[in-house]
């Protein structure tokens, strides 16, 4: 059996060495924020024919308005085409705005323009500050409960292994540039949900076994045996989670992308983390050596 304690080096230098690169990333390159963090315009369009989100996408993509947002006034949002369209850009020109609109009534036909505005961005600094401090909050939350049910260094495990979580989604979308909207708020408190139940339940086989452990067995062995002991439940729960998510990543269309995508990150690091890290590190803050 593979022991991943007495290997922990390797995988605290793969993840040191990747934070570093992704942090390094987020200093000097910064993040490709979407329009709902920075802004932009809106166009609020009724055409005479029904049009669909891909016809609209496709003609925007010619001016590289590819990125925007579009929204089918349907009312119960069932249906694939509509009359009334809502669009929302980064800020544009009036000229560029202008062209856009020639080209739009050439490809999909007449149109009325109901409103056409600038807008401030929907998630401003007050509320980014609330979804830090809600982030922050559900960690301390968490502490306290892993202290109460486990004990305090299972607590500071976990955490550790949650902030690599977040930490590697980031750095993805840093290094690829990838555009942050609202959604991916939500994909990262996602990720910090399922992260720490795949972490929990090892700590609760590690907990197990700390009582029946034979005064022959070490530690280091105990804590591979509980590993492997949830391996399958992990690897399941992990395989059917991805299979949905890259299932929607590939088929889910543009909007929708990069939240497939970082809950498609944050579900894999949150399995490396809980398999192969966060062991190793609740038996490294309790002062024991792993024997080689």
């Amino acid at each position: 059996m593979f022991s991943i304690t007495k290997h922990y080096k390797i995988f605290f230098a793969i993840t040191i060495t990747f934070l570093l690169i992704g942090f390094g990333s987020m200093l000097f390159r910064g993040f490709n924020l979407g329009i709902d963090f920075t802004g932009g315009s809106i166009m609020d369009l009724s055409f005479q024919k029904p049009v669909a989100v891909a016809e609209v996408r496709d003609v925007l993509k010619e001016h590289d308005l590819g990125n925007a947002v579009i929204q089918l006034e349907t009312g119960d949002g069932s249906a694939e085409k509509s009359k009334d369209v809502l669009i929302r850009t980064p800020v544009i020109a009036d000229e560029a705005r202008r062209l856009v609109m020639e080209d739009m009534q050439a490809r999909l036909g007449a149109f009325e323009i109901k409103r056409v505005e600038q807008v401030g961005a929907t998630i401003g600094g007050e509320l980014i500050q609330q979804a830090v401090l809600a982030i922050v909050l559900s960690w301390l939350l968490m502490i306290a409960y892993i202290t109460f049910r486990f004990q305090f260094k299972f607590a500071i495990a976990a955490i550790i292994a949650l902030i690599i979580d977040v930490s590697v989604t980031l750095s993805y979308f840093s290094l690829l540039q990838l555009e942050m909207d609202s959604s991916f708020v939500a994909a990262l408190l996602t990720v910090v949900g399922y992260s720490i139940n795949g972490t929990i339940v090892i700590f609760d086989r590690i907990r197990e076994n700390l009582k029946v452990r034979r005064r022959s067995e070490s530690l280091g062995e105990m804590i591979d045996n509980s590993i492997w002991q949830t391996m399958a439940r992990s690897c399941y729960t992990v395989g059917t989670s991805l299979f949905a998510i890259v299932s929607i990543f590939l088929f889910g269309g543009e909007t929708i992308r990069n939240f497939s995508f970082a809950m498609l990150v944050g579900f894999s690091s949150g399995f490396y983390t809980s398999v192969f890290l966060a062991g190793p590190l609740w038996l490294l803050l309790r002062g024991n050596k792993v024997v080689k």
